[in-house]
């Protein structure tokens, strides 16, 4: 519990062996329920996670999309905190994201990774991308958002039942930060947090999925569905 708020973390998680040890073990004690979702991990992320105390669930059908949304259906806390398990982003974080969460008085609060303070976090490539797609979802759906690509958010578990989330995907990450935009009865910001370069093999595919990227962000604004 965090000032009476339960606390569940969501780390979706592929052959993360090494990351997510480093994860676990900078958890902060206050989180309440630990899920890592197994997305068909062949090393041993499932039984490293389950040796700190974390509660596995496993999605066959990889996608980072499908992956957040089968740990979804597992979180009981009210504030859902989310990070990777490659240690990119900081467990010892959460406090001060909670903490502007609840001070901002928002629903949804997005870490953003900019300005990035490590030089071997991310490549010039990598930042270029993510400027191309915030700038993208910043015009198109009427609101600067710095970091449209972030995976660690804070927001209350209850706006999920009025979020449309159908991206499978990598575009996942940008997808729901455009339903929290939209909806005009949940509240949204961003902050800044330590961004560090990841441990483990990188899965991202620049070209692929920031060309994807860009086009589910025009799809996802003109969709009458």
């Amino acid at each position: 519990m965090y000032r009476s708020q339960s606390i569940t973390v969501i780390i979706p998680c592929l052959n993360e062996e090494q990351g997510i040890e480093s994860v676990l073990r900078r958890m902060p004690e206050f989180v309440d329920q630990v899920i890592v979702v197994d997305n068909g991990s062949t090393d041993r992320t499932s039984e490293v996670a389950k040796s700190f105390g974390a509660e596995v669930i496993r999605e066959p059908v990889r996608g980072y999309g499908r992956s957040y949304k089968k740990g979804f259906s597992f979180a009981k806390g009210d504030l859902i905190v989310t990070l990777d398990g490659d240690h990119s982003y900081p467990p010892d974080a959460i406090s001060y994201l909670i903490e502007a969460f609840l001070h901002l008085e928002v629903d949804f609060l997005n870490a953003s990774r900019f300005p990035v303070r490590d030089k071997r976090a991310m490549s010039w490539k990598h930042k270029f991308g993510n400027w191309v797609l915030s700038l993208a979802m910043s015009l198109l759906y009427f609101q600067w958002v710095r970091d449209s690509q972030s995976g660690m958010w804070v927001f209350k578990r209850s706006i999920l039942k009025d979020m449309r989330l159908i991206s499978d995907g990598m575009a996942f990450s940008e997808e729901i930060k455009i339903e929290a935009l939209r909806n005009r009865a949940i509240r949204f910001a961003e902050i800044s947090i330590l961004y560090s370069s990841r441990l483990g093999e990188i899965k991202l595919n620049p070209w692929r999925d920031g060309f994807y990227n860009l086009w589910f962000l025009v799809r996802k604004r003109f969709d009458r569905g």
